[in-house]
């Protein structure tokens, strides 16, 4: 996600801070590489050009050229800048537990609807709210089954009817039937449309005026750039949508529909599919998503990602442990396990500042050697768990060949293991912590 533009970002900035006094030059230089890293990430020319114009009247003010570090003031207004392209706030859903609230979710035809709609109901799922989903896609082939599939995966009811050609008669239905169930939440999943069809686009009006739903969503696919921005402009003049779900936006998105989708439909990006996991998916933060794009990492995202994962009781415990020196193989199969359930490693590995993307090019975060680890910790017994150090040679032998791993592997792990204990034996001393400084 903005890896091509972080890095451009990057370069720029790095040869900006390097001055210790900046000219008008300098500013008119940079702005102008600023420039073509954006177009190159398919942000909408005319966004582009009030960017570039606003960010140089605001750099070549007094207060910045006379700063004793005048570069690092213009990554600051670049900074605000776009958080202003993106919404400033992020939107905040309103659910309502005492009464019947209804989500629509309309776009083109393979923007990812079908999936998100999942990915929301599970989102919105608590003890007072209780998602529904309907499916109101009769065109594509297979849609309603999709539904299905993914309603019973995540044990959420979905309301269909596959004889009835009406998706007004399904929708009607759907809500009669959901009156007599606890269910509070519905979900419309709509065929995908092209703006152009007025027949396709007709039926999506008549559905809002029957359904009158309390919020309306665009998908889009982040890939299709500045494409999904034209077509979102359309869909909203018809449709008047509160908000935009970018989808896929862990592919190679080069980040322009993020960008631009604001400032074009006034409309705010209101969440970001960021896998393909039911659970991947983001609330969209423009200050957040800023800091990435500028590389400075993302740590509230990181923290809530952990916060979502980690029990607190089990973290409490795993502290005490750390602190007499008692980590075992146990613990730190729990730990990578819950570490893997928050996602993509080098998208975590992303939202730590400093890790930028020169960094992480020769950081590669291998799923699979985390997997081996895992076969080679499942091969020993509870006790060799406890106990590494009577793994003996021959012990080696036996968890190798039951993990499908080497007895290298094996060294290896066993190897890292013991250095990471002596590590943590080393910071939970209060001697070694008076004698050596942590190089952070």
């Amino acid at each position: 996600m903005f890896n091509n533009l972080t890095e451009r970002f990057e370069e720029i900035f790095k040869k900006l801070k390097g001055h210790g006094k900046l000219s008008e030059q300098n500013i008119k230089d940079s702005m102008r590489e600023v420039r073509r890293a954006l177009l190159e990430a398919d942000v909408n020319f005319k966004i582009v050009k009030n960017f570039i114009e606003e960010v140089s009247r605001k750099a070549v003010g007094t207060e910045v050229m006379k700063s004793l570090t005048p570069g690092h003031q213009v990554v600051k207004i670049v900074h605000r800048q776009l958080i202003d392209l993106m919404g400033n706030e992020n939107f905040k859903i309103k659910l309502h537990d005492n009464r019947l609230n209804k989500i629509m979710m309309v776009g083109l035809q393979g923007s990812g609807k079908t999936t998100t709609c999942a990915k929301l109901a599970n989102k919105f799922r608590t003890k007072s709210i209780k998602p529904a989903m309907v499916a109101c896609d009769i065109y594509r082939p297979a849609a309603v089954h999709q539904l299905q599939v993914l309603g019973k995966q995540l044990e959420i009811p979905v309301f269909s009817d596959e004889k009835q050609k009406n998706v007004i008669k399904i929708a009607k239905k759907a809500i009669k039937e959901v009156n007599n169930s606890d269910t509070n939440l519905l979900i419309f999943d709509t065929a995908g449309r092209l703006h152009i069809d007025s027949v396709m686009m007709k039926e999506l009006i008549d559905l809002k005026k029957i359904i009158k739903p309390d919020h309306i969503f665009f998908v889009a696919d982040a890939m299709t750039g500045q494409d999904a921005v034209n077509v979102a402009r359309e869909f909203n003049d018809q449709l008047n949508f509160d908000g935009v779900i970018l989808s896929k936006m862990d592919s190679d998105a080069r980040g322009g529909a993020a960008l631009s989708i604001k400032a074009i439909t006034d409309k705010p990006v209101v969440f970001i599919g960021t896998g393909e996991k039911i659970s991947d998916l983001e609330d969209f933060h423009p200050d957040r998503m800023a800091n990435r794009i500028l590389g400075m990492g993302d740590v509230l995202s990181l923290i809530e990602k952990a916060e979502a994962v980690f029990d607190e009781k089990e973290a409490e415990k795993l502290a005490n442990k750390l602190k007499k020196n008692q980590f075992t193989f146990t613990d730190f199969l729990s730990q990578l396990q819950q570490l893997q359930n928050m996602g993509p490693l080098d998208q975590l590995m992303g939202m730590i500042p400093g890790m930028n993307n020169k960094a992480m090019k020769g950081l590669k975060v291998d799923e699979k050697d985390l997997k081996h680890i895992e076969a080679i910790i499942y091969s020993m017994t509870p006790v060799e768990r406890e106990k590494p150090a009577m793994i003996n040679g021959s012990r080696r032998f036996r968890i190798a060949k039951g993990s499908g791993t080497s007895i290298q592997q094996v060294n290896r792990l066993l190897k890292q293991f013991d250095q990471m204990k002596k590590m943590m034996k080393k910071f939970n001393d209060p001697k070694s912590q008076k004698n050596n400084l942590l190089p952070f």
